[in-house]
């Protein structure tokens, strides 16, 4: 019988050989100051009270002259000065498998939704190296998601990064539901990070539903968690949909929101005592991004990861640090625009605020040119919407714009979607071909 070693040399490369510990020094806010052990940045320490409490494990988050600082992975009670801090491990692992498909996991990938401990397969690094560039496929295939104003006129690719850039309360999550019910990628990795602790057995039972978690992993670390949780929820996710881009799976990754994990590393860097920068995020948050962006893509093999993140920019500011740092990492932004919400057009999907990089390098000549043509006669009426709305515009001045005036019903009508209607790619492209054979 052969006996499959790797996992166990994996889990004796990553233990701490020695028994080594230290002692509490100092505890402010979230941060614990100990004298010891000598541990690296990522490591995993145990730290144990004289008193009854439990022991609780924390990760290993800078130094301070000889110390150590280290944040709680769990709930940390009855810390005491002199409290002993045990060395664990030197690097963060986790343990993935096929059973994780359907099963609701915290940060730390423990089970959330009161079944059995997930059957896993194979120990791997959480925070891994991004795939070498030379190494990853060129991305040439369509990704169907579901929504027409994304599959028509922002089609994404298979490999592709992409945001959802929004104020809140404008449909994102919707939107993800949609996405993740009607996709053709085999596998749903979905990471609610600073979620409301109410928002995520709605999203699953609501937006996702029965039939999408099936092909679903979903990791949840709420806003009520401790930030190096929410950090660590994010990463848990890119590892989760890395293990099964490895099993040749295109792999859909949606992450909500991106911003709540940067306010995560912002709260982890102000306690090792980094500085502030714009809008107090320190310099880790903005290394922090490309780190967790770029681990989605192609790699060499036949699977993919297509990441889809949710910015939640404040006060609908599209050019705030997270949300341009964002764009500026991504191939293509969705904007969802609080005008179009408040009409109940859903999605509201601002289209010509939005684009995908890719879709030229995807779709046929056929589609790409009726999505220009649809977006030419959304931005003609756009020109002309407030005399429209004023009752002051004058028909016959300009051919464009009274085609326009004629079509945009016709036009919103079809963006509009209910968030249990899918749609594939190729019948989208059908009904705008119909559609836009009208007139001019």
């Amino acid at each position: 019988m052969k006996i499959a070693l790797d996992r166990y040399c994996d889990r004796i490369s990553a233990m701490c050989p020695v028994a080594v510990e230290g002692h509490v020094t100092k505890v402010i806010g979230n941060v614990i100051e100990g004298n010891g052990p000598a541990m690296p940045v990522g490591g995993i320490c145990q730290i144990v009270s004289s008193g009854k409490q439990e022991p609780f494990r924390a990760e290993v988050i800078g130094f301070r002259d000889q110390n150590i600082l280290l944040m709680p992975l769990e709930r940390a009670e009855g810390v005491e000065p002199g409290s002993s801090i045990k060395a664990l491990s030197f690097t963060a692992t986790i343990d993935v498998g096929k059973n994780m498909l359907g099963r609701v996991l915290d940060g730390l990938g423990n089970p959330l939704d009161g079944g059995e401990p997930v059957k896993t397969e194979s120990t791997i690094p959480l925070y891994s190296q991004p795939v070498n560039p030379l190494m990853r496929n060129r991305i040439v295939e369509p990704l169907t998601v579901g929504v027409r104003s994304i599959d028509c006129l922002n089609t994404l690719a298979k490999g592709q990064r992409a945001a959802i850039m929004a104020g809140s309360g404008v449909g994102k999550s919707k939107l993800l539901g949609m996405m993740s019910k009607f996709t053709k990628a085999d596998v749903n990795v979905i990471g609610l990070i600073g979620e409301r602790g109410r928002e995520v057995k709605e999203f699953i039972e609501r937006d996702l539903g029965v039939e999408g978690l099936k092909r679903s992993v979903v990791i949840a670390a709420t806003s009520d968690t401790s930030p190096l949780i929410r950090m660590r929820g994010a990463y848990l996710a890119a590892a989760v949909a890395e293990y099964f881009r490895e099993k040749n799976r295109d792999v859909l990754l949606m992450m909500d929101s991106v911003t709540r994990f940067a306010m995560a590393v912002r709260e982890i860097g102000l306690s090792a005592g980094e500085p502030p920068t714009s809008k107090a995020y320190p310099p880790s948050t903005f290394s922090h991004l490309p780190k967790l962006l770029e681990r989605a893509g192609t790699n060499s093999g036949k699977g993919s990861i297509t990441g889809i993140y949710t910015v939640l920019v404040e006060g609908d500011d599209m050019n705030e640090p997270i949300a341009d740092a964002v764009r500026s990492i991504v191939d293509g932004h969705i904007v969802l625009d609080r005008s179009l919400a408040s009409k109940g057009h859903y999605p509201a999907v601002n289209v010509l605020s939005s684009i995908s990089r890719l879709m030229s390098d995807v779709v046929n000549r056929d589609h790409l040119a009726l999505s220009y043509k649809f977006r030419r006669i959304l931005s003609d009426y756009a020109k002309i919407e407030d005399l429209v709305n004023l009752g002051a515009y004058e028909r016959g001045n300009n051919k464009n714009t009274d085609y326009a005036l004629e079509m945009i019903e016709a036009l919103n009508g079809f963006l509009r979607q209910d968030v249990n209607e899918g749609s594939t790619i190729e019948t989208s492209v059908v009904q705008m071909t119909k559609l836009l054979s009208k007139g001019n």
